[in-house]
């Protein structure tokens, strides 16, 4: 009776096995099935995207629409909460909803979708020309060597600094350590970040690493490499920081707005943050800095260090009905007359190289030439398909270290394993 139990047993284990791997061809068929269809199809297509704030999108989709009446674009606006866009396409690219065709992609979502099949492959009568955009940028829509997504908005950290305190801003994390003692004299905090137990964390933490010669991740996406020397140089920069004094306290509550609205108020010496901090800061009733603050590249070792790259990316869905149409758009939103609109309407940072020197441009937003280096020497956050599980891994174990319940050896440690069961 039991022999003949593990007969069947073994019987259906067998057949099982066959079913996956039927399954896992029938799968990849499809896929392959899913880049080819809709190929030379034109049409109305939807271009889905989060909030905009900035009221660049409707107008640039209207231009498209005007020029373009058999194959017009409809704007599906998402909220303004990152989590909740990435989630909605998720559930879309699983129903393979064929109405979602155009879709904007945070950089550090690329790699995930593009692993699960959800992208066109941007290659064949889908290439782009990525000649005239930034390197950078171009290597946060690129997966296994292959382009799925196309930049069109970029951004980098920048150092926004007293310079009626610090005439000259300071090129190494060193130099800017040893400054403190000038917010000291003046009853100010010296320098914060984003060290709040969330994304930000990770881009900051991700910052020191990368300036230091550390990498979190390996090109295959899945390897951990965090547990080096040159890691632990970096992390423990930020670490040193905070036990010193350098980073006050409270840095380690911080997200982007909390330290901006410290500078503004004159209590902060030094702030990391991004580009949009500075037309508030030069516009904002309430701002005591308007023409006492600097911009220039983040300090690293020895010159600028590596800015975490931020961004937006366009991609093709697979399951788009309209794919020729799709293309075209997509060359639409990446030209530069949409990038220079999208700069000077809605301050977004432009992927074309030659921007960043235009006159007229650097005459509305001056920090461009020093965004320019920034986004030159920015390094990608891990680009993985696991990326929530690297990022909580990265967030949890940096702000360990930095309030001190950790070492940072440890720290390192614990995350080069989280980050290894993530992959595995």
């Amino acid at each position: 009776m039991i022999s003949r139990r593990k007969g069947r047993m073994a019987i259906l284990a067998v057949l099982g096995v066959v079913a996956l791997v039927a399954a896992g061809c029938s799968s990849g068929s499809s896929s392959s099935n899913n880049a080819t269809k809709g190929a030379s199809a034109r049409g109305p297509i939807t271009y889905v995207a989060g909030k905009d704030n900035n009221n660049v999108v409707r107008p640039t989709i209207d231009k498209w629409n005007d020029a373009h009446p058999t194959e017009k674009v409809t704007f599906k606006e998402q909220s303004d909460q990152a989590d909740q866009q990435h989630d909605d396409l998720v559930q879309h690219f699983q129903a393979k909803d064929v109405n979602y065709d155009v879709v904007s992609v945070d950089v550090i979502w690329t790699a995930e979708f593009a692993a699960k099949g959800w992208l066109q492959p941007l290659k064949d009568t889908f290439a782009i020309d990525t000649s005239k955009l930034l390197p950078a940028t171009v290597k946060t829509g690129t997966y296994n060597g292959t382009l799925y997504a196309a930049p069109y908005a970029s951004d980098g950290g920048l150092l926004y600094y007293r310079k009626d305190l610090v005439p000259t801003a300071p090129k190494t994390w060193d130099e800017m350590m040893s400054d403190c003692s000038i917010a000291k004299q003046n009853n100010m905090d010296c320098y914060a970040g984003q060290y709040a137990k969330y994304e930000g964390l990770t881009v900051n933490a991700a910052e020191a690493i990368n300036t230091a010669g550390g990498k979190i991740v390996g090109d295959d996406g899945k390897t951990p490499t965090v547990n080096s020397p040159e890691a632990a140089k970096g992390l423990g920069m930020l670490v040193d920081a905070y036990k010193s004094g350098n980073h006050p306290k409270q840095a380690i509550t911080y997200q982007e707005e909390q330290g901006r609205q410290s500078f503004e108020a004159g209590k902060l010496l030094f702030l990391r943050n991004w580009p949009y901090v500075f037309s508030l800061a030069t516009t904002d009733g309430s701002s005591k800095v308007k023409s006492k603050f600097g911009i220039a590249p983040l300090p690293g070792i020895s010159g600028p260090g590596a800015s975490s790259l931020g961004g937006h990316d366009a991609a093709i869905s697979v399951y788009s009905a309209h794919k020729a149409t799709a293309a075209d758009f997509l060359k639409f939103w990446i030209s530069e007359e949409t990038g220079r609109y999208f700069a000077t309407q809605g301050s977004l940072a432009p992927v074309i190289a030659s921007l960043y020197d235009d006159p007229a441009l650097i005459k509305k937003l001056p920090y461009l030439p020093t965004l320019k280096t920034s986004i030159l020497n920015a390094v990608p956050r891990p680009v993985t398909p696991f990326y929530p599980a690297v990022t909580k891994a990265v967030e949890d174990n940096s702000y360990a270290a930095i309030k001190g319940d950790k070492g940072v050896t440890q720290a390192l440690n614990d995350m080069q394993n989280a980050i290894k069961a993530a992959g595995s």
